[in-house]
């Protein structure tokens, strides 16, 4: 471990979130925006206490409803004047907007950083059904490093990249149908105590067996819910965030190492980067698996979560089908609770920041009626296949 570990420096001092909608009357500037002012008051700052912004993936293809707003454009709705800005498709994936800002705060550029991430896909999806497929994706968004190798032979979703991951699993570790259907169905059980959640409706193993093949063995419900929507973190150096009306919620640490080639293929397909990102976090700290309360972790695909879960430690590798069986260690109730706000498979596809947000809730008792047990640690993960990264949260 190195000598300093600067997310030690930082903390989370305020939430906000936009309405999730499927899909959404709002722009997404004014989801932007209302996520963000939101999160500043809980932070109990003013615009100007902010002089640092960050996203992921930031401005890129003219606003494409991947990354709608980015940095500069929310810095001129809001007229921040900031000391430090960043955003970029490089990087340990969907939390790379924290992990960069709490870089800036530790180094001494800001004080207050605003991270952000609006997704507008829906409403894309309303008049252009491939909007969001891999075909489109060659030009703009990803430039043309990674997909120019993979449209040409029919993948078109990223569903046939992960396929193979969830494939792969059943066949070296015996995981089950049965047992994957336990991500979605406890993701549906958590939705239905989510006033913001897409899908409210009770779902049972019937319905998910029922379910259409997307790209086997994956079916409908282990893919998440398209949505529009903002969310936005504040974080803010430790001096600063113990004057702040919430208790301050320290990032012990972060994962965010990717020891391998940047491929959805040619990697080892029950791990990818989350094992590397893992083996990271828990080198910067002293707290182990056996200290976590509840996770938050990436469900885009069902099968990735268990992979988390994994990579984490939570549970032993080649182990977390039977870990998940029946659904009972990861409930509400149970001594895992995951994905509480029903994660992107019922919650929406907020995106990353949304496992930050709802982790934040949890950790301050602001849950609601999804409120878990009282907990100091949390873990956050997001990303799949070479996108990888995770934080490791103490409320102080």
């Amino acid at each position: 471990m190195l000598d300093r570990v600067y997310e030690k420096d930082v903390a989370i001092t305020g939430i906000g979130q936009s309405e999730i909608a499927r899909p959404s009357q709002l722009s997404g500037m004014r989801l932007t925006v209302d996520a963000c002012l939101e999160a500043i008051a809980d932070a109990g700052l003013k615009r100007s206490d902010i002089d640092g912004i960050a996203c992921w993936p930031g401005d890129n293809n003219n606003g494409n409803s991947f990354s709608p707003v980015g940095p500069n454009a929310l810095q001129n709705a809001l007229g921040l004047q900031v000391n430090w800005f960043g955003g970029g498709y490089e990087g340990p994936g969907p939390l790379a907007g924290i992990i960069n800002g709490a870089m800036a705060i530790a180094s001494g550029l800001c004080r207050n950083v605003l991270v952000f991430r609006t997704i507008t896909e829906s409403t894309a999806r309303q008049s252009n059904k491939e909007a969001s497929a891999l075909s489109n994706k060659t030009q703009g968004r990803d430039s043309s490093f990674a997909w120019q190798w993979y449209t040409p032979f029919n993948v078109l979703s990223a569903s046939n990249l992960i396929a193979m991951y969830a494939q792969r699993h059943f066949h070296d570790y015996g995981t089950t149908p049965e047992q994957l259907a336990q991500i979605a169905l406890n993701a549906r059980r958590n939705a239905q105590v989510n006033p913001k959640a897409i899908y409210r409706t009770p779902m049972t193993m019937d319905d998910y067996m029922q379910s259409r093949m997307i790209s086997s063995p994956l079916r409908m419900f282990d893919c998440d819910v398209h949505c529009d929507a903002s969310t936005a973190i504040v974080l803010s150096r430790k001096d600063v965030a113990r004057d702040a009306p919430n208790p301050p919620i320290r990032i012990e640490a972060i994962g965010s190492a990717l020891n391998q080639p940047w491929s959805w293929d040619q990697i080892s397909l029950t791990e990818g980067a989350a094992f590397d990102a893992g083996k990271m976090m828990w080198s910067r700290t002293d707290l182990k698996p056996s200290d976590v309360g509840a996770a938050q972790l990436y469900d885009g695909f069902s099968i990735l979560t268990m992979i988390w879960l994994e990579a984490l430690n939570l549970c032993p590798k080649g182990e977390s089908g039977s870990f998940v069986e029946g659904g009972h260690r990861i409930a509400r109730d149970g001594p895992l609770p995951i994905n509480t706000n029903g994660g992107q498979l019922s919650g929406g596809r907020t995106h990353g920041l949304g496992y930050v947000h709802e982790a934040c809730l949890q950790l301050w008792g602001k849950a609601g009626d999804r409120q878990i047990a009282e907990h100091q640690v949390a873990v956050t993960a997001a990303g799949g296949g070479p996108l990888g990264g995770s934080l490791l949260l103490v409320k102080d």
